[in-house]
């Protein structure tokens, strides 16, 4: 099974900023950064809510464009899609990730705050 993504140049300004304003799918954003390029378990961000709650977030965040969720198994796995985005829009995400990273507003995931690369 595979999930369906917009290619590069489908991926709209108007439609990640409206995604990326969500607390919510900003702290996911802000984690999957914080583990650049480690795919991640959809479980791994229950602490954002139930998992009808959560795939629906993921799902906002992958018909967007900002992520890439590979079906493994049983399991899905996150990725941020950072090329694709800095390509499209330079600058963006860090300038997002980089605001994100200040925010104590955002909710947590794993009980703790982000460590942010430097």
């Amino acid at each position: 099974m595979t999930l369906p993504h917009p290619n590069a140049d489908q991926i709209s300004l108007p439609i990640v900023l409206a995604v990326l304003g969500d607390p919510t799918r900003l702290a996911i954003v802000r984690y999957l950064a914080s583990k650049e390029g480690v795919p991640l378990n959809c479980s791994r961000f229950l602490d954002l809510g139930s998992k009808t709650n959560l795939s629906y977030h993921l799902a906002k965040l992958r018909e967007a464009g900002v992520t890439r969720a590979e079906v493994v198994g049983t399991s899905r796995l996150i990725t941020l899609r950072r090329d694709d985005l800095d390509a499209r829009f330079p600058g963006l995400l860090d300038s997002v990730i980089a605001a994100a990273g200040e925010d104590k507003a955002l909710p947590a995931i794993g009980g703790h705050d982000v460590e942010m690369p430097a």
